[in-house]
């Protein structure tokens, strides 16, 4: 697995997991505003632009972040965040490891598995995944994405590298993952963050969440969609991460 970083190594870490279909610079600007205090690193999930290895599944790319935080961090960091396909490789994180790190950050993570779309997801890119490469069809997905515009250059070049065989391996498991039983014996303190206009399974997942760990903290937030937050919102993302990991009051 590779991994890009910001700030320095001596200060408290942070590991923020990227999207899928995404890579490191999903969070590229929130990195660039806690660089001055905390050493950010951004791993690459496996079969994603940049990475080094194909897709297996959530449960492998979990053991390989922690790999690096024994290894790298002492065997714990400060805060790890997750965006969607990142946010369940984080619970599955805090599944395989209960003291893995002080604080979580949960977004838009899926926990209510889709038989029907797991099943369509593979003859439905069969199809399909030619077009992907087409700027035309690359900028209608991005829109439909609500993504911020100048980030669209990063989205076309990344998705172009995606092989097709870990695009569906990855939405295959988006699709799929359930939270493990060893969920609420974490230690962290997990904050989970969801739109109020997203999805009925990311709404659903969000709360599915808190009820098998009730000392989980909910955070609604007003007007948004799927991976808005840290995505086009880097400013208020940082801050936000900067008040839990300093005990402040939560801005949202």
């Amino acid at each position: 697995m590779k991994f890009q970083e910001y700030g320095q190594k001596q200060n408290p870490a942070i590991l923020l997991l990227h999207g899928g279909g995404l890579s490191w610079w999903n969070y590229r600007e929130a990195a660039e505003l806690l660089q001055d205090r905390f050493r950010i690193i951004l791993p690459i999930l496996d079969g994603h632009a940049g990475s080094d290895r194909p897709f297996t599944s959530i449960e492998e790319n979990a053991s390989g972040i922690i790999s690096f935080i024994d290894e790298q961090l002492g065997g714990s960091a400060s805060l790890i965040g997750g965006l969607s396909l990142g946010g369940q490789v984080l619970l599955e994180m805090l599944s395989q490891r209960k003291d893995l790190c002080s604080h979580a950050l949960v977004e838009s993570a899926a926990v209510i598995p889709s038989k029907l779309t797991h099943a369509l997801i593979a003859p439905a890119f069969g199809s399909s995944y030619g077009l992907i490469r087409r700027r035309s069809f690359a900028r209608l997905q991005f829109q439909s994405l609500h993504i911020k515009p100048e980030l669209f250059e990063d989205y076309y070049r990344d998705t172009c590298r995606i092989r097709k065989q870990d695009m569906i391996a990855f939405l295959r498991a988006n699709t799929s993952y359930a939270l493990k039983d060893a969920f609420p014996e974490a230690a962290a303190e997990v904050h989970i963050c969801v739109g109020e206009k997203e999805t009925r399974v990311i709404l659903r997942s969000a709360e599915a969440i808190c009820r098998m760990r009730p000392a989980c903290r909910l955070h609604r937030l007003p007007g948004l969609r799927h991976g808005e937050f840290s995505i086009n919102h880097a400013a208020c993302y940082a801050d936000f991460i900067r008040e839990i990991v300093q005990g402040g009051k939560i801005p949202v």
